[in-house]
Formats: structure tokens, sequence, C-alpha cells
């Protein structure tokens, strides 16, 4: 414990410096644009290639399903690998587990797959960030994470 002589918890250190929900939600809209960006450049092109359908209305057509399948792996592979997004990285900000730990798979399989899912279904759940004394959305208190400003 702290003043015991013993190391702090790695995040003990940025006590004070976790990202709240403006910051989050301005990282989450460009992080939508570079997604967009890319099933217009990528997806797009190849389904019209392959005469694919691009107006289909349902959850289960080709072209949602791959939108779908960018959106999450977007956000597992780029937390998994470099602890942020796109979107993150221009706001400073950066995923950690609240136990100072790396990120590991299951951790970032369950924030950015399951728990984006359920926060994404039901988007009043996003606002819990602006409550939270950790600044935790619901995705992170099922993760047990939370974004932080990464420190310079």
């Amino acid at each position: 414990m702290y003043g015991t002589g013993k190391s702090e918890p790695e995040n003990h250190l940025y006590s004070g410096l976790y990202a709240g929900f403006w910051t989050r939600f301005w990282a989450y809209l460009l992080d939508l644009v570079v997604i967009g960006s890319i099933n217009r450049m990528i997806i797009n092109p190849v389904f019209r290639a392959l005469d694919v359908s691009l107006i289909e209305d349902s959850v289960f057509s080709p072209v949602a399903i791959a939108t779908a399948v960018v959106f999450y792996l977007y956000f597992v592979l780029m937390t998994k690998f470099l602890g942020q997004t796109l979107g993150k990285m221009v706001f400073g900000l950066k995923v950690v587990e609240l136990d100072g730990k790396e990120l590991s798979w299951g951790t970032v399989i369950f924030r950015e797959w399951i728990g984006r899912f359920i926060s994404a279904t039901i988007m009043v759940l996003y606002v819990v960030i602006a409550f939270t004394k950790k600044k935790q959305g619901l995705h992170d208190l099922f993760a047990d994470t939370t974004v932080i400003y990464e420190p310079r």
C-alpha cells in the first residue's frame, strides 16, 4: 500500500487523470469516421467488384456483416496492440486495466466486443462514464478497465 514501502499499482499514478465522457465521446466519433472511411475505401469497392448489393436493409446482409467485422476488429486489434484507437491517440487517451497489468486478449475482447455491443445497443449507457469515480463506461466496468490521459 501507499506509504508502507511497498510499490503501488501502476494505475495509482493515473488517479485524477481519468478521461471523462466528452473527451471519450469525441475520440469515439473520430474512430467512427476512421471506420467509415475504411468501409468506403475497402469494403464498398470489393462488394461492387463482386456485384453484391450495398443497399440491403437486413442486419444480416453481407455488407452489414462486413461492416460489423471491420468495426469490431478495429477496436479489438487497436486496443490490444496499442492500448488505444486512432481517436484515442488524437486525444491522448489510453485503455488500462485497473490492476495495472497489461491488457490481455480476454479483457480486450470482453471490453471491445461484448461490452461495447451492450453499450452500443442501449446508447444511453455510455452516459454512465460521466457518473462513475474512475470515469468507466459499462464496458469498462465489465472488463475492469478505464481510459486515462496517456502520461507524456
